[in-house]
């Protein structure tokens, strides 16, 4: 299973899909930069999530909120004080590292809150587990260990002092709570209401691992979700139910890879009731994609105290106030991109195209959803050695790219080609021949079933599309 991600990292640089962060300075740990096939998947998968989430729905609307807010925010919902690892510092290098990543055996039996917080007594098993490790990198002695806080600072203005300190935001969520009361007040919204936000986040990872799993740059999509504190387990339920389905019917994803787990008791953070995650059974082990929580009116509470705002809500059948309990399914577009990318990915013993004789080739092929593939059709010209043909090939090219996202290929034997689209999950291929100049008619290859049909140029867009719809 290992050898799958090796195979899937080297497929994403390879074709254009994922590349390594300033690579021709050596990089940087834990960012990454999506390529022009990336971009297409990552576009896709958003547009799938905000289709299903806000235009479906008529008591949803969206937000796109400032990545830097007044640092009270931070200190009202808690990051401040309890975003933390615990870290280890060499007394040598003075290089740190993730004490509990450093204890395996503890690391395998610790339990975290949302937040990645420690309790007292789990820091000081870390801490006597420590006194028998050496450092990683010089085998230096270790000192015990200790909180860090995992937000990215930066500051306001051309003075780096600490009035001006403010910090890149580790989650897209209270942009949200801070703008409840703007969307409550302009869009004139009832109760149960949500408000949906698709944008970057940073976390100061001590390790991030696994490609683009965990990563200190990455893109969240959440919804809070405002409900009466009496219906709070029942909308709980609903949208466990309803977005564990988005995976499988518009992603595609296979059920059979995907689990709910609950959370247990000791894993629930202070202000939430119940919590659960979707997780896939990546080639590393099951991974969370998405977590659902009942956040109860934890963040309204706080940023109305920290703020001095009132931020409850006026019920006009009951003409009373209070303030809403919150849903949020909040998930990791990166991971769902790996997901996705780990579940498509197959190889073709033999082949799928005879593109030599005497060699029997392992063939890619990329089985992604028709929605969410980066590329829907690609065009080729039989040869490319006769103008009549690939002067065809490019009109019928500028025909269907204004209706899909398409590529024009025309290097390499057919067959070479054929493998070009399959490795990177264009769903059809548009083949010209002679005969395309004769009858006006090309052949379409579908990528799943390998079949082939004869399609009139004029009748290509429309059937293209229902194609695609299916």
């Amino acid at each position: 299973m290992k050898d799958l991600m090796s195979k899937i990292i080297s497929l994403a640089k390879r074709r254009g899909f994922i590349f390594q962060s300033s690579e021709i300075y050596g990089g940087i740990r834990g960012f990454y930069d999506f390529g022009p096939l990336g971009v297409e998947l990552k576009n896709n998968i958003k547009k799938a999530w905000w289709e299903n989430i806000v235009w479906q729905r008529k008591e949803i609307v969206g937000l796109d909120s400032s990545i830097i807010m007044n640092p009270k925010v931070w200190k009202a919902s808690g990051h401040i004080d309890t975003f933390a690892d615990p870290l280890a510092e060499c007394k040598k290098c003075h290089k740190r590292f993730r004490a509990d990543h450093l204890v395996e055996d503890f690391k395998d039996s610790a339990k975290l809150d949302e937040h990645g917080e420690f309790t007292k007594e789990e820091l000081e098993d870390i801490a006597k587990a420590i006194e028998k490790i050496k450092c990683p990198e010089c085998g230096g002695e270790l000192m015990p260990p200790r909180q860090f806080n995992l937000m990215f600072k930066t500051f306001i203005g051309p003075v780096e002092e600490k009035g001006a300190t403010a910090y890149l935001r580790p989650e897209t969520a209270q942009g949200i709570f801070v703008n409840y009361k703007n969307i409550v007040d302009t869009q004139r919204s009832k109760v149960p209401f949500g408000i949906a936000q698709i944008g970057k986040a940073f976390r100061n990872e001590i390790t991030p691992r696994n490609f683009i799993f965990r990563t200190r740059e990455f893109e969240q999509m959440e919804l809070e979700y405002f409900v009466k504190p009496e219906n709070d387990q029942k909308f709980f339920k609903t949208w466990v139910k309803e977005r564990m389905n988005w995976y499988v019917k518009d992603l595609g994803l296979d059920p059979k890879k995907l689990r709910i787990r609950p959370h247990e008791k000791d894993e629930l953070s202070h202000y939430s009731k119940s919590c659960v995650d979707i997780e896939y059974q990546f080639p590393f082990g099951w991974g969370e994609l998405e977590g659902i929580a009942n956040r109860t009116d934890f963040d309204l509470k706080q940023h109305q105290k920290f703020s001095g705002a009132d931020l409850r809500y006026f019920d006009e059948k009951t003409k009373k106030y209070y303030l809403p309990y919150v849903i949020e399914p909040s998930c990791g577009v990166d991971r769902i991109l790996l997901a996705l990318l780990c579940d498509a990915y197959q190889e073709v013993e033999g082949g799928r195209t005879k593109t030599t004789k005497s060699v029997k080739e392992v063939e890619i092929l990329l089985k992604l959803n028709k929605k969410i593939a980066p590329i829907k059709v690609t065009i080729l010209p039989l040869v490319k050695n006769k103008p009549k043909l690939v002067k065809k090939a490019k009109e019928i090219y500028d025909l269907l790219k204004s209706h899909f996202n398409c590529q024009y290929d025309e290097v390499g034997s057919i067959g070479r080609r054929y493998r070009r689209s399959d490795e990177v999950g264009v769903v059809f291929a548009v083949t010209c021949d002679f005969e395309t100049l004769e009858q006006n008619d090309v052949t379409v290859r579908d990528r799943d079933t390998m079949e082939q049909e004869r399609i009139k140029v004029e009748n290509l867009v429309e059937l293209l599309k229902q194609k695609l719809e299916k």
